[in-house]
C-alpha cells in the first residue's frame, strides 16, 4: 500500500475511534456513572470537547502503522486495538492529566478510578479504530 493512502486511512481510523471514545464518554457522563464511582468525568458533546480529540485520536491512529500482531478478527481488532490503546492511555495519565490539566499523575484529583475510565475509553478507542481498518480490508504497516 502506498504510504500516503496508509497515513490517511491509519487517520480516519483513529478519529472514527476517538469518535467512538468520545460518545462513550459523554454517554456515560450523561447517565452519571463515572460520578457513580467517584471520577469527575462527564463532558458535555459540544465541538469545543470533540474537535481536539477528533485530532488527537486521528494522530494516535498512526501506531496503527506499527506493523505488529495482525490478524483474524479477534486479534486484529480486540487485541492489537486494546493494547495500542496503551499509548495514549500513558500520555493521558502521565502528561495530560498531571501537566497540562494538573490533575495529578494518573488524575486522582478527578477521583480515585479515573485511570480505570481512561483505559475503558481508550480501549474503545484501540478497538474501533481497529474494527475501521479490518473492515477496510487494507493491511496497514506491511
Amino acid at each position: 500500500m502506498k504510504p500516503i493512502r496508509q497515513i490517511g486511512l491509519s487517520y480516519a481510523a483513529g478519529a472514527f475511534g476517538a469518535l467512538a471514545n468520545s460518545c462513550l464518554a459523554w454517554y456515560l457522563g450523561m447517565k452519571g456513572i463515572p460520578q457513580h464511582f467517584g471520577v469527575a468525568i462527564a463532558p458535555k458533546l459540544t465541538a469545543g470537547f470533540l474537535y481536539p480529540r477528533l485530532v488527537w485520536g486521528g494522530l494516535w491512529g498512526f501506531v496503527f502503522m506499527i506493523p505488529i500482531w495482525r490478524g483474524n478478527f479477534w486479534t486484529s481488532v480486540l487485541g492489537r486495538g486494546v493494547f495500542l490503546s496503551f499509548l495514549p492511555t500513558l500520555f493521558q495519565i502521565f502528561y495530560v492529566f498531571p501537566v497540562l490539566q494538573g490533575k495529578g499523575t494518573f488524575g486522582l484529583a478527578l477521583g480515585r478510578l479515573t485511570p480505570v475510565f481512561v483505559i475503558l475509553y481508550n480501549a474503545i478507542w484501540g478497538m474501533a479504530t481497529g474494527l475501521w481498518l479490518y473492515f477496510s480490508n487494507e493491511e496497514i504497516g506491511t
